[in-house]
């Protein structure tokens, strides 16, 4: 099962989920960052992956989705801090290019 914590700071929403982010927690996963984008309370959605020990190809794509979202509703969203397993899927499919993880969380709020 996928916990995910959500914090606010700087100007920014920060979703923190904890666990695995797969095909079984993917759809909550994407409902839970579709309500903070449709909140508005802050453009930015920063993902800290550091508690994300694994994602699937499901993960990945409620990722896209998340990002979709955010940048059709006038806003953005960054990665933050990937385990080793997360940065190996992005890598693989080339989407590190596209959602461009940061080192950080402190470092994606500057972005």
């Amino acid at each position: 099962m996928l916990k995910v914590d959500i914090d606010a700071r700087d100007g920014a929403t920060v979703v923190i989920p904890h666990g695995r982010l797969t095909m079984v927690s993917a759809r909550d996963f994407r409902e839970t960052v579709g309500e903070v984008i449709a909140r508005g309370t802050s453009p930015i959605v920063v993902i800290d992956l550091s508690q994300t020990e694994f994602v699937d190809s499901s993960g990945i794509g409620a990722l896209v989705s998340c990002l979709s979202s955010a940048r059709q509703s006038g806003g953005d969203l960054r990665l933050a801090a990937p385990t080793d397993q997360v940065t190996m899927v992005l890598e693989l499919t080339n989407l590190d290019r596209v959602l461009r993880p940061r080192a950080s969380v402190e470092e994606a709020l500057r972005d």
